[in-house]
């Protein structure tokens, strides 16, 4: 019968996720000769048979590749069959000229391994460290590539006999996991009070149960960092855990069991649940039940709940303690502004006086991965924050880009590397505002080069001079700058295989102009290479600058100023929230304001978001970033009013060719409204509408300006389910194409990605042009 041989290299998520094992075992059923190993190339396939089982192998390793494994491209070669083989071995790792493969991110823990963690007859009955091939820290614990043991941090753990057996046998579902261990020979658990010293002989996760149980805070060791946590059913220990680490109102995250106990405090969809449950286990955002049960202190003033399972062996065995309570906070251990602890002394330094016992292990987390963060919206997972279960995997971009390293903004940060035309966007750095944050940024860029194994052609950031990813970026030997909303757009063209022109809606906070303002509110025509500004909401004047973001009855004032002049600040005539500031603030205010002192002018989306929420005295003082914005949107989903009222008629100006979305009516009507004592759900559902009508209205005139159909929606502000879900639909029955961010956040955290796809354009038309050509034409 017909022999045949085969080379194989299958390139993608195909380390650390059980592709050997399943190559060997798959072409042992074939009756298959040959070899396989990992090299920085990927996988190396060589094998030889019959023919037909050659093609039916390619086909099931096409088909039917692990679960967790994700295949890019498999490229084969016939080669000469040799007479000499006569089994198929597995082949240790192999170094190639450039790297090519992927590292798998952290995986949560699998149904096998739970079962096997709760089974008093095996081994590693209540082992906080089981795992296998198929779950288990990658990411968080790789140094180097290729993905093998002694490039981990397990190198300082030496196996025992039996974990070596299983290492070593391909048909052992642990062959070659590299985390492998077991109480005998892999990492360990201790026990520790406020001041960090050892608490001895100790039942670690039983007393940190109990701890919890009396309303302590705690300091988890975890997969990618420390977690605070505390008790979510105690008001008053969430209330301590707020007051020492100075999170007056932000949302709290909290983890449970499994899914029938997430369904007790929140309203899960079938979607939802599948995400909680999947193997990247992100934090959900879910819709509250109203459960007497849960502290009320979680989520003030939003219907929504930061919600996950339990996803590493630790967590299932605290929250399967029967002391424990059934729902934990598991906040970041970190002070606000900086990246999460990771090692032990560094989180018994830093945490000293924020935790009250600290449970630690000793495997080291080499890099920092903080909890991902999604929402279901519009029928689709949105990303809003990217880290854990999904970093370092690739979105493979469909047109030509250099290799590029986008800096990404200030706030949320993450920076992208594209390599052979594949956008690696980083783990969830944060507020990129303090020297820890900044050394996390470098020390992270750093390592992703090592394990890329790649160099940039070009470097790129923010027009923002201040940022200090822009000044990084202007520190190396090249650098572009990319305008913020550009980059806003360029992300979802990135991520949806757009290069051609398209209209853009880009709604955010702030971003750095050409013109002296802070745009926000922007309507652009986009592409690669630059942008025309069509469209922008009204501007609105800033008082006192940065610090009106977080004082929104400041933008309040202005909203007032700019509508109806300076008689509306009469405390006669302000709305009753105001009355609340106290009058001196408010004299400075209005002074700032007629006399035009350090008010710049915006038409940021963000600021007219906190005016609104002002006037209607949800935010008069923000707590944290977006604040005013979530509130105001909460109010409004709460209201059920029939969709298609719309209370606030847009209007429209034409200014020299720019169509302008005048909110100068809209407030005049609000202020009336409230005069009237209409709600203010109905009030903030009004706004809401109103944005919308504008913005589609924008659209269609801007449509038979351009010729163009295709619409992107990127910024911040589209991480309001009601504006998201409301202009697509819009858009939709207007006949529009509309794209949106899914895999990378619609904030700050994903315009690395469009930095890098707009500055990485292969054209050299592009590349001889003055950098302005990114910033507008």
């Amino acid at each position: 019968m017909h022999q045949q041989a085969m080379k194989i290299l299958v390139q993608g998520t195909v380390q650390g996720v059980g592709f050997r094992p399943f190559v060997y075992r798959l072409a042992h059923e074939m009756q298959l000769d040959g070899t396989v190993a990992n090299s920085s190339n990927g996988v190396i396939i060589e094998l030889q048979g019959l023919t037909k089982s050659v093609a039916e192998f390619c086909n099931r390793l096409k088909n039917e590749p692990p679960p967790v494994s994700r295949i890019t491209s498999i490229i084969t070669e016939e080669i000469s069959v040799l007479e000499q083989r006569s089994e198929f071995i597995i082949l240790p790792s192999l170094q190639a000229e450039q790297a090519n493969t992927r590292i798998s991110p952290d995986i949560a823990l699998c149904p096998d391994c739970i079962l096997e963690l709760f089974d008093a007859r095996d081994r590693r009955y209540h082992y906080p460290f089981i795992n296998c091939t198929n779950c288990g820290p990658r990411f968080s614990i790789i140094k180097t590539i290729p993905y093998d043991r002694p490039n981990t941090s397990m190198n300082v753990f030496t196996l025992c006999p039996q974990c070596e057996r299983e290492y070593y046998d391909p048909l052992d579902r642990r062959f070659h996991a590299q985390p492998n261990a077991c109480p005998a020979c892999g990492p360990s658990l201790s026990w520790h009070n406020r001041d960090g010293n050892l608490i001895a002989e100790s039942d670690c996760i039983a007393d940190c149960a109990k701890a919890l149980a009396a309303g302590k805070i705690v300091a988890i060791k975890g997969l990618g960092g420390f977690h605070l946590a505390v008790d979510a059913t105690d008001f008053q220990a969430v209330a301590t855990l707020r007051e020492r680490k100075h999170r007056k109102e932000k949302p709290l995250a909290i983890m449970v069991r499994d899914l029938e106990q997430a369904r007790k405090y929140c309203l899960i969809s079938k979607q939802e649940g599948e995400l909680l449950s999947s193997h990247r286990a992100p934090i959900v955002l879910v819709e509250k039940r109203n459960d007497p049960v849960l502290a009320k202190n979680l989520a003030p003033g939003i219907g929504l709940l930061g919600l996950m399972l339990a996803y590493t062996p630790l967590h299932h065995l605290l929250l399967a303690d029967d002391n424990c309570p059934p729902a934990l906070v598991m906040t970041s251990a970190n002070l606000s502004g900086e990246p999460i602890c990771t090692g032990n002394d560094e989180a018994l330094t830093r945490l000293h006086g924020l935790a009250d016992y600290f449970l630690l292990h000793n495997r080291e987390i080499v890099t920092r991965v903080d909890d991902s963060v999604v929402r279901v919206m519009a029928g689709k997972t949105r990303m809003l924050r990217r880290a854990r279960g999904y970093t370092p995997e690739p979105l493979l971009l469909t047109h030509q880009t250099k290799n590029v390293l986008g800096c990404g903004a200030e706030m949320k940060n993450a920076f992208c590397i594209i390599r052979n035309n594949e956008a690696f966007i980083s783990q969830h750095i944060g507020e990129l505002t303090s020297p820890r944050a900044l050394d996390f940024y470098t020390e992270s860029i750093t390592h992703f080069q090592n394990i890329l194994e790649t160099d940039f052609q070009a470097v790129t950031c923010d027009l923002h001079p201040d940022y200090l990813s822009t000044r990084f970026c202007k520190s190396q030997k090249t650098c572009t700058q990319v305008q913020h909303h550009h980059a806003h757009a360029a992300a979802v063209m990135a991520e949806h295989g757009l290069d051609e022109p398209v209209l853009a809606v880009l709604l955010d906070g702030t971003g750095y102009s050409d013109d002296g303002t802070v745009y926000g509110g922007e309507w652009y025509r986009v592409d690669r290479r630059g942008y025309t500004r069509l469209a922008h909401l009204s501007r609105l004047p800033l008082p006192g600058g940065d610090i009106a973001a977080r004082e929104p009855w400041r933008m309040a004032m202005a909203l007032l100023y700019i509508a109806a002049g300076t008689n509306a600040l009469d405390r006669q005539r302000l709305p009753e929230a105001l009355l609340r500031i106290d009058t001196g603030k408010r004299a400075v205010i209005t002074q700032m304001l007629t006399q035009k002192i350090n008010c710049p002018l915006t038409s940021s989306c963000g600021r007219l978001f906190d005016a609104v929420a002002g006037l209607l005295g949800l935010c008069l003082m923000a707590d944290y970033e977006g604040q005013a914005a979530m509130l105001l949107e909460h109010q409004a989903a709460m209201t059920g009013i029939d969709q298609r009222t719309n209370r606030y008629d847009p209007a429209l100006e034409d200014k020299e060719g720019v169509l302008i979305l005048d909110s100068r009516p809209l407030i005049l009507q609000i202020v009336e409204d409230l005069q009237q004592d209409v709600a203010i759900g109905v009030i903030g559902y009004g706004f809401h509408q109103w944005l919308l009508e504008g913005s589609i209205q924008i659209l269609h005139k801007l449509r038979q300006q351009t010729g163009l159909d295709t619409v992107v929606l990127g910024g911040g502000s589209f991480q309001n389910k009601l504006l998201l879900e409301g202009l697509t639909t819009e858009c939709l029955d207007g006949g529009f194409s509309v794209f949106s961010s899914e895999q990378v956040p619609a904030g700050d955290g994903g315009i690395a990605l469009g930095q890098a796809y707009a500055a990485g354009k292969e054209s050299n038309e592009f590349c001889m042009k003055n950098k302005n050509i990114l910033h507008g034409e």
